[in-house]
Order: structure tokens, then sequence, then C-alpha cells
């Protein structure tokens, strides 16, 4: 092959493969329901104007959907870096200092504003992060804006992961902490939250903190979660961690939590507290998007709440995925947490 022929080869061929692309990218809206009843769909869909330009841009990065086979210690390395670097770029709007400790033996991160009010001096928040149970993807993401804008201190627990610990590990070292910030705060200046994998167990913890006969927290925060592990939502069949960009697998059994449940029966009350008796739980915030893929677990755990007679409230932002709200800088970010802070600054003390 001549110079002249490699030349024209390397201008025709990417020109070539992008007009390929197109051509396999769908145009246009398809649906078909199989015998089954399952839904086999494409639909155009584009970046709404209902969110901020921000978001938009945040929307139309483009991600790769090839699944990432990344090992467990590979993911909590990754998790210790961002939020090392997450901890220093929200100092500037969300100023706060960080420490480590450790309450009833479970290893937690302290983290106090600045400035606490008298008013405020014997009131905690109890974080317990998200992370698939099986990393820290929020002990800081999630806490460091409530800290400031509550002017409150907010304890995150470091909870046993999975693999190498399953359920109820989590559950006890939460309990553990809890009871023993009982000895020093009222129940009523006490909240629980957590986001994701910590949505999660906020649900768990509250369902054991009932069955232990324990004074139940001022207020929970159920942000993007579920409560029934038995099953997939529907929204986790249409869509990924990042929403409708990034890998987009079907669910399998078993799933992946399945790790963190070791040989629990999925329907066990203290496990999936859809299935608890939740009469008489503190007010709970429930927080979620449109693109997140626990929306249904979300929204139908808040049903249950309602069914059980719980002073709710329910936010679903719309088209952002799963946990947007650690994306700290979104206007929309900024919102949810401002809701989450007069949440609990609404609920606590009284």
């Amino acid at each position: 092959m001549s110079r002249f022929e490699r030349s024209v080869l390397a201008v025709l061929l990417p020109a070539m493969f992008a007009a390929c692309a197109r051509r396999s990218i769908p145009q246009s809206d398809s649906a078909y329901i199989d015998e089954h009843g399952t839904a086999h769909v494409t639909r155009v869909i584009p970046v709404p104007e209902t969110i901020s330009p921000a978001a938009q841009q945040w929307l139309a990065e483009p991600m790769s959907d090839a699944e990432q086979g990344v090992s467990v210690a590979e993911n909590r390395s990754r998790a210790e870096k961002w939020q090392e670097t997450l901890a220093k770029d929200m100092q500037s709007m969300y100023p706060t200092t960080l420490s480590k400790e450790t309450i009833a033996g479970v290893p937690v991160r302290v983290i106090t504003p600045p400035k606490i009010p008298a008013n405020k001096s014997d009131r905690v928040l109890l974080n317990v992060h998200g992370g698939g149970f099986q990393a820290d993807w929020g002990s800081i993401a999630e806490t460091i804006p409530i800290a400031s804008l509550t002017q409150t201190t907010v304890i995150a627990v470091l909870y046993r992961l999975s693999p190498d610990s399953t359920f109820p590990a989590a559950v006890e070292d939460t309990v553990a902490v809890y009871k023993e910030l009982l000895k020093t705060h009222k129940p009523q200046n006490i909240a629980l939250y957590g986001t994701s994998a910590g949505a999660i167990l906020t649900g768990e913890v509250a369902v054991r903190l009932k069955q232990l006969g324990l004074p139940l927290p001022a207020a929970l925060g159920i942000f993007s979660g579920t409560g029934d592990l038995s099953h997939s939502g529907d929204s986790e069949a249409m869509f990924g961690l990042e929403g409708l960009k990034g890998p987009l697998g079907i669910p399998t059994k078993p799933g992946p939590l399945e790790p963190y449940r070791g040989s629990t029966d999925p329907r066990n009350p203290a496990f999936s507290p859809q299935f608890a008796d939740l009469k008489g739980m503190p007010p709970t915030f429930f927080l979620t998007s449109e693109r997140d893929l626990l929306l249904s677990g979300t929204v139908n755990l808040h049903r249950a709440f309602v069914r059980a007679g719980v002073e709710t409230q329910l936010i679903v932002f719309d088209a952002l995925p799963h946990a947007f709200w650690n994306q700290f800088k979104l206007p929309e970010s900024i919102e949810a947490d401002h809701m989450i802070a007069d949440f609990f600054d609404k609920h606590l003390g009284k």
C-alpha cells in the first residue's frame, strides 16, 4: 500500500466509522411487549430544560456503557481518594472540621461546624454512609454540607462492610453508637439519616431500635434507598447509577447486595423494613430523583410509612440520577441539602 493510499484511508476510515456509529444509534422510539410482559423499549430522551444549566451539562457528559469489573479493594480505594479530595473542595462552601474517633468500640467520623449556637449544642445528627455496603462513599459527601447548614455536629458511623461482614453487622454497629449517644443526648435531639446503602440501613436501624424497645430518634432521613430487598424495583430495570448513561444492565439474581444479605431471609422485617411494623416511626424525609435506580424503592417505602400513619415528606427531583446531591455544587444539590437541613432543624429539639 502506497503512502498516498494510507493517507487517504487515515482520512476516510474515521469518517466511515463515525457514519456507521450514527446509523447504529436509534433515532426514533419503539416499544415491544413480549409474551412475559417484558418491555423491549427504545426511547430518544433529550437533556431536559427543566433543570439547571449545570445539571444539563453534567447529564450530557459522555460515559462508557461497559461494565467495569472493579474489585472490592479498588472500590474502597477509589472511594477513599474521592472523599479526601471532596473534603478539601467542600470547605469554601461548607466550612467544617473533621476527625476520627471511636464510640462504643465502633470507628466514626466526626464533622463539626465552626460555630454551634447554644440552642443547638445538645443536638447530634447520626449518618450511615452510602457505598453499596462494600465501601465508604458517603461519610464526607453526605455530612459536611448538613453539618454546616444545620450548625450541628454530625457523627458518621464507619460500620463494618461486606463481604467481610454481613447483615446485621452494620445495624449492630449503628445501634451501639446510638445507644452510647443516648447517654449524653435526649432522643428528641438526635436524627438518623443516610443515602443509598445508608438509606437502607437507616430504615433497618430504626426497625431494630423499635424491636429493642429503645427510644427512637426525633427524625429519619431516607435518601435514595429502599425498604424491600426481596426483589428489584421497576426503576432498577430502567436506570443505572448514572441514570441513563453508563452501564444499564438488567437486574439479576443474585443482586448486588447479596454479599451484605448473607443467609438472611430477604423478607425479614429487620432486613427489609417495608415488611416491618412501622407504626410510631418518627417524622421521616424521603428524597430521590426521576432517574434514580432506587426511585421505586424510595417511593414504595414512603407509601409504607404513609400507610403506617407516619409523618412523612417526599421530594422527587426532576431528571437527575442516583444520589445526585453528592455533586454538591449543582443548584439542585444545594437546594436538596437545604431541604434536608430545614427538615432536621424543624424536628430536632421538640
